[in-house]
């Protein structure tokens, strides 16, 4: 008998049996649906509750798509969940296999329609903050049925979530020049000149894109699409841009530096009203053609629910048009 009894013959078993892979394995959706709870709740008794099991059955399910794989994809502790390193990997793969499968269950009962249950929105920073309060209002109202979970990142890990199955869509700007990815136009929005305040440029409505060639152009960090919509406004109008030595990681951000003095930036139409409020920030207009850019509703176009999002997508855009001077894209 090896020191410290069968329970340590047992820790050695168990180890070995989790470094051991069955090839022939098969996960099973009740294993996959727990994983899946356990990472996005981090708590077993979360989980549980989502899935209406008990942490036992919870629990068991886990350690038998463990054991199957060979692979560790939770780490446990008292105090807290966390995913280990293959479990990172494989969890938007294990997403879409229970999307998937509800989405199949869903259509076999003849309720596929994603508006009737849960939706996973993703939203990039430079429209979340701005647009989501009438969006929420309007979506209560009219897709009282619809359960919505949003997602703010930016543009390309909102990208890669929808294609991996970990997104149902997303509000971007367009284009988002994506193979497998379905875009619907939802409105027009001019970009401003947020200026510090008492600038001479405040309040100026027709102020010429080359006028940026001589201001300190402070731009976001880098992977926010505003940042390269920014350098394509100077490129279009044919100046090289004076970046200011400042930069930002949003546009909340951005706008204290400007009111700071710290430079200049471009904000969109739909952020104009909350940042101006909260701040001495100054505003300008642009002359025709006024700079300013598309937002839509991105999917994945094998979801076979074009009719679904367009529905989805013309919501979005009357709720936003209601509160905000934007153009609906016809």
């Amino acid at each position: 008998m090896l020191p410290g009894g069968t329970s340590e013959v047992k820790v050695i078993y168990r180890t070995i049996l989790i470094g051991m892979t069955d090839k022939s394995f098969q996960p099973t959706l009740a294993g996959l649906r727990a994983f899946v709870a356990v990472a996005e709740k981090r708590h077993f008794g979360s989980a549980a509750t989502t899935l209406a099991v008990s942490q036992s059955t919870l629990s068991q399910a886990l350690a038998a798509l463990e054991a199957g794989l060979g692979t560790r994809l939770i780490e446990r502790s008292t105090r807290r969940v966390r995913l280990t390193r293959e479990g990172v990997e494989l969890l938007p793969l294990a997403q879409a296999a229970v999307a998937a499968a509800d989405a199949f269950s869903a259509a076999a009962t003849g309720t596929s329609d994603p508006l009737q249950g849960s939706l996973r929105l993703g939203l990039i920073p430079t429209v979340a903050p701005y647009v989501l309060p009438s969006v929420l209002a309007g979506l209560a109202v009219h897709l009282p049925a619809l359960t919505l979970r949003v997602i703010e990142d930016q543009t390309e890990r909102l990208l890669a979530a929808l294609r991996d199955g970990g997104l149902d869509a997303a509000l971007i700007a367009l284009p988002a020049d994506t193979a497998g990815i379905t875009e619907i136009g939802i409105y027009d929005e001019d970009f401003l000149l947020a200026v510090p305040p008492g600038h001479p440029l405040s309040g100026k409505r027709r102020v010429p894109a080359a006028t940026l060639a001589d201001l300190p152009l402070l731009l976001l960090d880098e992977g926010h699409c505003l940042r390269d919509q920014a350098l394509d406004v100077c490129q279009k109008a044919g100046v090289r841009a004076e970046l200011a030595d400042t930069r930002a990681a949003s546009l909340a951000t951005a706008v204290q530096c400007v009111t700071g003095g710290l430079g200049v930036t471009l904000i969109p139409q739909t952020a104009a009203p909350v940042e101006a409020a909260r701040s001495q920030l100054g505003l300008a207009q642009f002359a025709n053609p006024r700079p300013g850019r598309r937002i839509g509703l991105v999917f994945r176009s094998s979801s076979g629910r074009d009719e679904s999002y367009r529905r989805l997508a013309a919501i979005i855009g009357e709720s936003v048009a209601g509160e905000q001077r934007v153009s609906l894209v016809k």
